[in-house]
Parts: C-alpha cells; sequence; structure tokens
C-alpha cells in the first residue's frame, strides 16, 4: 500500500504546537516554565527566597501580655517575624477561636515593641481589610487553600500572602489556588508546606518533603515549611526543621509559647523558647542560610 503523505508545514506547526500546549502545566504564572527566575517575596522588610527565614510565634494570641512575652521571646531567639493567630478555625465549634479585632491590635503592637514583622491568619472575605492593616504578612490557611473568593479578594490587596497547602490537596491544586492570587494581580505570594493527610495517625499530618523539593523545581515561589502542624508533636519539630531547610525550603514557620502546657491551642506542638532558640542557632550556623532581612 502506497504510505500517506507527510503532513503539510502548516499541520507539522499545529501539531507541535498543541503538544506544547499538552505539556504546559494549568499553573502558568506560577511555574518556572514561563518564569524560569526564583522569586524573592518582601513582606515588612523581610525577603523570603534571599536566605533562610524564620516565623515564629503562639498559635493564638491570648492577651497582650501573652503576646508581648511572645514577641520578645523569639526576637532575642533569632526569628524573623512574629506570628499569632487572632482568627483561628477550629474542627469544632466549641474550641477557642480566638479573639479578633483586639487581638490584632496587640499582634501589631507586638512587632513594633520588638521591630518584628507580624504574619496572621484571614478566614473571611469581609475581614481581609481589617487584617491587611495590621500584618505585613496575610495567611491564608489549608481550610480556606481553595476558597476561591477569598483568593480572589486577596489578589486584589497590596499585602503578600502566605499560601498554606489543604491537608489533602495534591501539588497541582496548591499551585493553582497560587495561580489565582497571581492571576488576579497579587505577585507576591509565599507557599507553605504544612503536611498533608495520609494513613498514617502516629503524627497530626505527614510532611511531604518531597513535595517541598518538586514544587521548588516547578515554581519560582518560594516555599516554606511549618514543621509544627506537619507533626503535631514538639519533640519532632527540631528534626523536621532540619529535614526541611535540607531539601531546600526558604524559611520555617513554628510554633512557640512561653509556657506550652498552658497553650489555649495547639500547646502539645509549640516549642518552648529554649529549645526553639537552640534550634534557630544550629539552623543559623548551617554554610549558605543566611539571615533573610533585606
Amino acid at each position: 500500500m502506497p504510505r500517506p503523505p507527510a503532513p503539510g508545514p502548516r499541520i507539522a506547526r499545529a501539531a507541535h504546537s498543541e503538544a506544547a500546549d499538552q505539556s504546559a502545566p494549568p499553573f502558568r504564572l506560577a511555574s518556572r516554565q514561563f518564569h524560569p527566575e526564583s522569586s524573592v517575596v518582601r513582606a515588612g522588610g523581610i525577603s523570603f527566597g534571599a536566605g533562610l527565614v524564620v516565623i515564629a510565634g503562639p498559635c493564638s494570641i491570648e492577651s497582650r501580655r501573652h503576646i508581648l512575652e511572645s514577641a520578645r521571646s523569639v526576637k532575642a531567639a533569632g526569628a524573623d517575624m512574629l506570628r499569632g493567630g487572632a482568627y483561628k478555625p477550629r474542627t469544632s465549634p466549641y474550641d477557642f477561636q480566638g479573639l479578633g479585632e483586639k487581638a490584632l491590635r496587640w499582634l501589631a503592637e507586638a512587632g513594633e515593641a520588638t521591630g518584628l514583622p507580624v504574619v496572621t491568619e484571614v478566614l473571611s472575605q469581609e475581614d481581609v481589610e481589617r487584617v491587611a492593616e495590621y500584618a505585613d504578612l496575610i495567611q491564608i490557611g489549608a481550610r480556606n487553600m481553595q476558597n476561591t473568593a477569598l483568593l480572589r479578594k486577596l489578589a486584589r490587596t497590596k499585602r503578600p500572602v502566605l499560601l498554606k497547602r489543604g491537608p489533602s490537596a495534591t501539588i497541582s491544586e496548591w499551585l493553582l489556588a497560587a495561580e489565582y492570587l497571581l492571576a488576579g494581580g497579587n505577585p507576591n505570594v509565599v507557599l507553605c508546606e504544612r503536611g498533608i493527610r495520609t494513613f498514617e495517625t502516629a503524627t497530626r499530618n505527614t510532611l511531604d518533603l518531597a513535595g517541598v523539593a518538586l514544587v521548588k523545581r516547578l515554581s519560582h515561589l518560594p516555599v516554606i515549611v511549618d514543621p509544627s502542624h506537619a507533626t503535631g508533636l514538639a519533640a519532632l519539630v527540631p528534626a523536621a526543621s532540619r529535614a526541611a531547610v535540607a531539601v531546600g525550603a526558604d524559611g520555617l514557620l513554628i510554633e512557640v509559647h512561653p509556657r506550652p502546657a498552658e497553650a489555649w491551642s495547639d500547646g502539645a506542638q509549640s516549642l518552648d523558647p529554649r529549645v526553639f532558640a537552640a534550634l534557630v542557632q544550629e539552623l543559623r550556623a548551617w554554610p549558605a542560610r543566611a539571615n533573610a532581612h533585606a
């Protein structure tokens, strides 16, 4: 039988274009394929993607005195930014939900008193402007990773966003959530791996270190790790932190409480300030892991 004619140049170009489109990732703006250089995201004078950033503080803000004490302890230990929850999403409606706007004021005060930029979570569209008044970096928690209305709202703000991976989200879904922010006009996005849900129950979640390394290859966005939520156990946080830095994480988000046994939330995974100070000192001594102040 005669062989079919070879495709003409136009057909060949169309076939090549179709193949290229199929290989292109759906998260175009977040992808290294379209943005080969690593991005540096600046928040409150701190640069993510230019050295190791350490964010630390309590899960939730319990009082003005509590957050001031926490801020002074993590500052003395070498933290770059202060975290603290004013609005807390909880699995049970009967658990402590946070103190709201007054906690935001206390957080901002603690940040100013210590010179630490602050990070806190927003839960709803209605609170975006309020939280943006106080926070240098706005966190989207794991439960809200695919809250597209909230993502679109935050895309229109000028504040940098810390986007946590959902507990059952694939890497593609996580990066597509970031794409909502980028496509909406906010290029200042920092990704945060905080463990995913697996069959294992010995730890709170399963820290996906391979995922961190892969996202660093797929995306130009900075990636940090939350070893506190990833493990749920304070004793495992130092080891998980070391492992995260070893695979290339750009920073750590660590829960620290002056008295973990008395914490109103997440005390079991919160580090004592002395343990935290020793960990930061160790990590800062590693080669090429400089402080990330701009």
